[in-house]
């Protein structure tokens, strides 16, 4: 156990077993009275692939992550096969959204959102996200974002069918009343020779937004948008190695330089883990370090909560040899990304 501040500490926080052999795509948010809420999906029957039976769980943390509650239900499994990638977001209203998917089965999997008014002790009713529209979309943890303006965006790709057509799109959802009706954009952005899926969007100072995705094609891929996410540019890689595997993405409050996750290296295996800063926006990366990289293991869908001086970050761990998937909080002072 480290001191509340100034070193690097890391825990297990939901470890895997048989009858509950994946925790993964977690979120993390501070409560009003300085408690972390941890959102996440939790694998209960045995198996850990993604069509198996899960839930949205939960733990509190009263000492800013370095321990934390029992696990509760915060979002039941109300879906043919799974409810998953718990996604938090702290609106200007005061309010949190939680954002997660409903999967029937291959070709019927819509985001939702639901709100708290009282810092997760109630939730309000679903709202459907995708209500107009058939398919399969995918979302990911720790993804959905408020704009300067106020618009919320929930990135996501979509197939018809994720069996039977696994090239997906890429675009967002958006909402500018508050959530309460969403819209969608105009423009996807595809690959002509591969998959583009898992986006992310962050917003650049100039007020265009860049959007990031995961790509089979050895490179993370941007796309960038001049409308608040209504339409997309065409997609261009960017000068990171990347297997086909998620990253995650965010404004560092005290520096303003933008964070980057994600696994350094054209895969095929999910490891390293590992982080990197931009000052320019996004077009040049420094600091490149590495914070997991057992070739035991592999690390996966990370999240990235600041909370004062500090970097929450999330992921799974994936032991290779007992195929248990387990729940990994790491927290580094901000100044351990520029060491």
């Amino acid at each position: 156990m480290c001191s509340l501040a100034g070193e690097v500490f890391d825990l297990i926080v939901c470890p895997a077993n048989s009858r509950n052999p994946r925790n993964t795509e977690a979120d993390i948010i501070e409560l009003t009275d300085g408690r972390l809420l941890l959102a996440y999906t939790e694998f209960y029957h045995y198996e850990s692939h993604d069509m198996a039976p899960a839930r949205i769980a939960g733990k509190i943390s009263y000492d800013r992550g370095r321990s934390w509650s029992d696990p509760f239900t915060i979002q039941e499994n109300i879906g043919c096969n799974n409810v998953m990638e718990a996604d938090l977001l702290r609106l200007r209203t005061g309010e949190i959204a939680l954002f997660f998917l409903i999967k029937n089965s291959e070709s019927d999997c819509h985001p939702y959102m639901k709100k708290t008014f009282d810092e997760a002790g109630t939730w309000s009713e679903l709202v459907p996200i995708a209500k107009f529209y058939q398919g399969y979309f995918t979302t990911n943890n720790d993804r959905a974002i408020q704009l300067s303006n106020g618009r919320i965006l929930l990135p996501v790709a979509y197939t018809p069918n994720i069996w039977a057509m696994r090239k997906l799109t890429s675009f967002c959802f958006y909402s500018d009343d508050n959530g309460r009706t969403w819209f969608k954009s105009d423009v996807e952005v595809s690959l002509q020779k591969a998959t583009a899926e898992e986006p992310g969007v962050i917003e650049l100072k100039d007020g265009r937004l860049m959007m990031w995705f995961r790509t089979t094609l050895g490179y993370i891929y941007r796309a960038f948008s001049d409308d608040f996410g209504e339409t997309w540019g065409k997609a261009e890689p960017m000068p990171l190695s990347s297997p086909n595997s998620p990253q995650a993405m965010k404004r560092i409050p005290k520096t303003n330089d933008i964070l980057l996750v994600w696994n350094n290296t054209p895969g095929p295996q999910r490891v390293p883990l590992t982080t990197a800063i931009s000052r320019d926006e996004g077009e040049t990366w420094e600091n490149i370090k590495d914070i997991e990289a057992d070739p035991r293991f592999s690390y996966a869908y990370p999240s990235i909560t600041f909370v004062r001086d500090e970097a929450l970050i999330t992921y799974y761990c994936h032991d290779r040899k007992t195929n248990l998937l387990s729940l990994k909080l790491k927290i580094f002072p901000i100044d351990w990304f520029y060491e």
